[in-house]
This record gives structure tokens, C-alpha cells and sequence, in this order.
């Protein structure tokens, strides 16, 4: 039987790699991004904060005396690979990464959010706060992504039909 602090801990672990797999799948989308030049600054930018919220996690696992787990890490890395690779062979690669990402960014901050929850009930307020600026980040970033849609898209179907370069 586990405990509730059990369950942070492991949810935790989950958290961290999944920044992990966000961090993948960032570089991938940074890398193959050619012909959408206004997005790169502030996918650089999320980049970044996902760098900095993997860290975050990483030091709300030690105030719990616990460390990330690589095969957690590995797994989710791994999951990442998969999907860039997947997109990659799409003729609309940039809108799969678009939907991809935000279906991601939601996930990550309903995750922060249980997580926040999971960390005041057990008392770790300090926890909790870092889980509710991460959330909002994510948030930001899928209500940025959001607002890219329709744009990208127009641009993607305009590069298309003109036989311009629109995969990426």
C-alpha cells in the first residue's frame, strides 16, 4: 500500500521525465522548423522554461529526499523520438507538431495540476507553488500554441498550393 507521499514522489518522477520528453520534443520541432520563422522565439523560449522546470522538479524530488528515475526519463525520451520521427513523415509535418504540442502543453498542465493538489494534501506548500507556476506556463504556452493554429495552418495550406516548401 502506498502513501500519499508515495504518490507525489512517483508522480513526480513521471513529471520529470515527462519534461524530458517536452524538451525532445522542442529540439526536434526547433531543428526541423524552416519555413515558420516567427514561431522559433518562442518555442526557443519554452524551451528554455522546460529546462528550468525540469530542474524545478528535480529539486521538489530532493526536499523529498527522492531522485528522478532514468528509466522513467529513458521511456518518455524514447516516446518522443518516436513521435518527431512519426511527424517527420508527414507532408504537414508543422501542423502534426503544432496539434502534438498542444494536446502536450494541456497534458502537462492538467499533470501539474493533480500534482499541486497531491503536494497540498500532503502538506508540501513550497511543492505545491512550484507545481502551480509550471501549470501556468504550460497553460501559456498551449493557449499560445492555440492562437498559432489558425495562422499556421493558412500559411501551410497557402506554401502548399503554391509548391513552395510547406512540410516544415
Amino acid at each position: 500500500m502506498t502513501t500519499p507521499r508515495d504518490d507525489l514522489i512517483s508522480w513526480l518522477r513521471d513529471a520529470y521525465a515527462m519534461e524530458g520528453q517536452a524538451i525532445e520534443l522542442l529540439e526536434t520541432q526547433i531543428q526541423r522548423l524552416e519555413n515558420y520563422p516567427e514561431a522559433l522565439p518562442r518555442l526557443r523560449q519554452h524551451l528554455e522554461e522546460t529546462r528550468e522546470q525540469q530542474q524545478m522538479v528535480e529539486q521538489c524530488l530532493a526536499r523529498l529526499d527522492a531522485d528522478p528515475s532514468a528509466l522513467k526519463e529513458s521511456a518518455m525520451k524514447f516516446t518522443a523520438t518516436m513521435q518527431g520521427m512519426l511527424h517527420a513523415l508527414s507532408s504537414d509535418e508543422v501542423l502534426k507538431h503544432a496539434l502534438g504540442s498542444y494536446a502536450f502543453e494541456n497534458f502537462e498542465a492538467a499533470s501539474y495540476c493533480s500534482l499541486m493538489a497531491a503536494a497540498e494534501t500532503v502538506g508540501e506548500t513550497e511543492i505545491a507553488r512550484t507545481c502551480e507556476q509550471i501549470m501556468r506556463q504550460e497553460q501559456d504556452m498551449a493557449q499560445w500554441v492555440w492562437e498559432q493554429l489558425p495562422h499556421m495552418t493558412e500559411e501551410y495550406l497557402r506554401r502548399a498550393a503554391s509548391g513552395a516548401e510547406a512540410k516544415r
